[in-house]
C-alpha cells in the first residue's frame, strides 16, 4: 500500500511542471520567437510585495535578445514608476540629465499600474526597447545605451535589489549587452 501511494504522488508531481517552464507571455514570443524563463523573483520593499518579474532569452545560445515582464502587486501611477526608474538609472552611474531625460520620456508613455496589471520590456539589438502593458505593445524607445541603463536597474551587479538580480540570473550570465562576457 505505501509503495503504490509513493507511486501515486510521484507521478502527481511529475505532471506539474515545475515553475522555471513556465510559458512566454504571446507578446514577448511574437517579439523574440522561442524564448526560455531564464528566472523569476519578487521585490519587496519595506515589507511590501511589490511587484513580480520574469526574465526571458532567446533560445538560441548567441541570442542578444532578453525581456523581463513585471507583474505589479500594488498600485502606482506611471509617472511614479517613471520617476523611480529614473532614479535608478541615477545609482547605476547614468549621468543626472540623461536620466532625467529617459525618465520624462517613461513618464509619457508609462500607465498606471493595478494589483494584477503586467509591463513588460523587450529587447531586440537595432530595434531597442519595446514596452508592452497588459500584452499591448504601447511604446518604443530606441538606442543600446536606454536599454542598458533601463534593464540594468534588475541586471547590473549594482543594482538595489541584489537579491531580485540573483533570482532573475538563476543558474545563468546577465545578457551580454549588460556584462558583456560571462
Amino acid at each position: 500500500m505505501k509503495l503504490t501511494y509513493s507511486l501515486v504522488i510521484t507521478l502527481a508531481l511529475s505532471a506539474v511542471p515545475p515553475i522555471g517552464f513556465a510559458k512566454e507571455p504571446p507578446h514577448i514570443k511574437s517579439m523574440m520567437g522561442q524564448t526560455q524563463l531564464q528566472g523569476l523573483g519578487k521585490l519587496n520593499f519595506w515589507g511590501f510585495h511589490v511587484y513580480d518579474a520574469n526574465l526571458y532569452r532567446g533560445s538560441a545560445k548567441d541570442s542578444q535578445e532578453f525581456a523581463l515582464e513585471l507583474k505589479y502587486q500594488r498600485s502606482f501611477s506611471g509617472e511614479a514608476i517613471a520617476s523611480r526608474t529614473a532614479d535608478e538609472m541615477r545609482n547605476l552611474g547614468v549621468a543626472d540629465t540623461q536620466a532625467t531625460s529617459w525618465g520624462k520620456e517613461l513618464a509619457s508613455i508609462l500607465p498606471n499600474v493595478e494589483p494584477g496589471q503586467t509591463i513588460a520590456a523587450v529587447y531586440i539589438p537595432k530595434q531597442g526597447t519595446s514596452f508592452f502593458f497588459e500584452g499591448k505593445k504601447i511604446s518604443q524607445i530606441q538606442g543600446a545605451d536606454f536599454a542598458k541603463a533601463f534593464f540594468g536597474i534588475w541586471l547590473d551587479s549594482k543594482t538595489s535589489a541584489p537579491k531580485l538580480r540573483t533570482e532573475l540570473l538563476g543558474q545563468g550570465c546577465p545578457p551580454p549587452l549588460i556584462s558583456g562576457a560571462c
